[in-house]
């Protein structure tokens, strides 16, 4: 068919009622060219004697095969059929098999009024022929893109800057025959370099002179250029990106081949090249930044490993161990072991909500004010501490919306005494080590300090609680942790889920031959389980 606009439409009925047939017949037989089946196996035998049909009418309950099943066969080799389905059902599975199966344009049920259906078979009509005029618009552009496709396909194949403005200058100069290709990028490669342009040249002549005639300013342009005595043809255009130059590029033929068809050409490109520069700047951008921000992180690393790496003397009669692992570079976890001069003891695990350097900026803040404190000649209880860090901290994590969950315990070598204080920390948790060891039955069952505690720093602006007390014997063991201990993802009884303080429980009850913190760490961290959070773990062991 030369046109669907002026010949008939072909129109294709399968019902295998013949009264149905000769109706739909009769119906449309003026406005269209109207093809009969019985079935849907006569109706792809029609398809493949008369070809393709610009719409199809088909019965869904027919027998061997339903209308739906039918139109499923007919999507590939005819996708732009416009599809009909009549069916005496309103099944909704029907409905909803021929719409997805079929591709089906309309449902509509039996008895049809004839009007409405006349309504629907114009409206698919008119469907149609702009879907083939689309078909055929589709076409032309189709081959105008295969003559700049594989100049822009090669444009874009790099992400490197300096890689992609020389790309864009060979290939631009190769696909429009230049003898001479000069692009002028705005910015430069190299930090603190002037921007130096791109050339390409297509044979040995020298035309070299051409790079220092300086960038175009028109924003297209194909006119004459002197050059020695002759005069070359130039095209030259500027290249730019939400009204920021990026950059220019000039072209020059000796033939003079170039016309208007090339500049309309030139200009269909004009927007591949803003995309590929663009982006290659972006990436090159983002590379300076990256590299700037692992050596900021570098530095950042190191100062909080420095926080963090304590060194305590040996004490008799008691261990302690301190681990901390960042999910990140940085992160927001600290402890903090202080003895102070007149023999207590203080221990101290927290966690800046978030990660990264804006946790870890607040975990130094943390750690600077608990030093402060505690190094008082007569440091308050661990509550008032607290209270004091929440007052120090509390307008710079409401406006920075975070937070500080940390739990503070001072022990007392001489008594024995614990006295801790929480804010919204994972409970300490107290055993006998000594029995653990043992192997004594039945085992030992751990005490968790549920006492003392409170909101997380930074909540409200006053904190407090009163803090709780207990008593260690000898043989004892106290552990701090981080919630990236208790809610790491582990492997349990072959199920996928978070560790909890039960958890946790069952891995110190394995630590059978002494309490070894890099162990436990190790147990949490396969190649299986990844590390998601920031993890700090304390440990105090009494008779030791």
């Amino acid at each position: 068919m030369s046109s669907t606009t002026h010949e008939q439409l072909k129109l294709l009925v399968v019902d295998d009622e013949l009264d149905n047939l000769e109706l739909l017949h009769r119906t449309f037989r003026r406005s269209y060219r109207v093809y009969r089946a019985s079935s849907g196996q006569d109706a792809l035998e029609c398809l493949k004697q008369y070809g393709e049909m610009a719409i199809i009418i088909s019965d869904q309950r027919m027998p061997k095969m339903n209308g739906t099943e039918f139109l499923s066969l007919t999507t590939d080799q005819y996708p732009d059929t416009i599809r009909i389905v009549l069916t005496g059902y309103t099944d909704v599975e029907d409905l909803v098999d021929a719409i997805n199966s079929g591709k089906v344009f309309k449902y509509i049920t039996k008895p049809w009024k004839p009007n409405e259906l006349r309504q629907v078979i114009d409206q698919a009509a008119n469907t149609y022929r702009i879907v083939k005029q689309r078909t055929r618009a589709l076409s032309q552009s189709l081959k105008k893109e295969s003559l700049y496709n594989s100049i822009t396909t090669t444009i874009r194949s790099s992400l490197d800057y300096a890689s992609t403005l020389q790309t864009v200058a060979e290939a631009l100069g190769k696909a429009f025959e230049a003898d001479y290709a000069v692009l002028y990028p705005v910015d430069s490669v190299e930090v603190g370099e002037a921007p130096k342009p791109v050339t390409y040249a297509k044979s040995e002549k020298s035309m070299a002179d051409l790079a220092e005639v300086g960038a175009p300013c028109q924003e297209l342009v194909l006119d004459k250029f002197p050059h020695g005595d002759t005069s070359l043809t130039r095209l030259a255009a500027r290249f730019t990106y939400r009204d920021q130059p990026l950059a220019s590029i000039a072209l020059y033929q000796i033939a003079g081949t170039w016309d208007s068809t090339t500049v309309s050409l030139f200009t269909s490109i004009t927007e591949q090249v803003v995309m590929a520069i663009s982006q290659a700047k972006l990436h090159h951008h983002i590379q300076r930044q990256t590299e700037q921000m692992r050596t900021e992180l570098e530095v950042a690393r190191q100062i909080q490993h420095k926080l963090l790496h304590q060194v305590w003397p040996d004490i008799p009669g008691l261990k302690i161990q301190a681990k901390c692992q960042a999910a990140r570079a940085v992160g927001g976890d600290f402890y903090e072991v202080f003895i102070h001069p007149q023999g207590d003891i203080w221990l101290a695990v927290g966690d800046v909500s978030g990660k990264g350097v804006p946790a870890a900026l607040f975990m130094a803040s943390a750690i600077s004010l608990l030093r402060r404190e505690l190094s008082a000649s007569q440091p308050p209880g661990p509550e008032t501490v607290m209270a004091n860090l929440n007052q120090a901290l509390n307008a710079d994590l409401v406006n920075n919306e975070h937070m500080i969950t940390m739990v503070l315990v001072r022990y007392t070598p001489t008594s024995r005494e614990l006295v801790y204080a929480n804010a919204g920390h994972v409970y300490p948790v107290v055993w006998s080590q000594k029995l653990l060891m043992q192997g004594t039955a039945p085992p030992p069952e751990p005490t968790y300090l549920r006492k003392g505690n409170g909101v997380p720093l930074g909540i409200l602006p006053k904190w407090q609680t009163q803090a709780g007390q207990l008593a260690l014997k000898d043989g004892d063991a106290l552990l701090l942790a981080s919630d990236g201990i208790t809610e790491a993802l582990v492997t349990i009884d072959g199920q996928h889920k978070m560790l909890g303080q039960q958890g946790l429980w069952q891995l110190l009850q394995k630590q059978t031959t002494g309490l070894n913190l890099e162990q436990l760490l190790a147990q949490l961290n396969t190649a299986a389980n990844e590390q998601h959070d920031d993890q700090t773990i304390l440990s105090l062991e009494v008779g030791f």
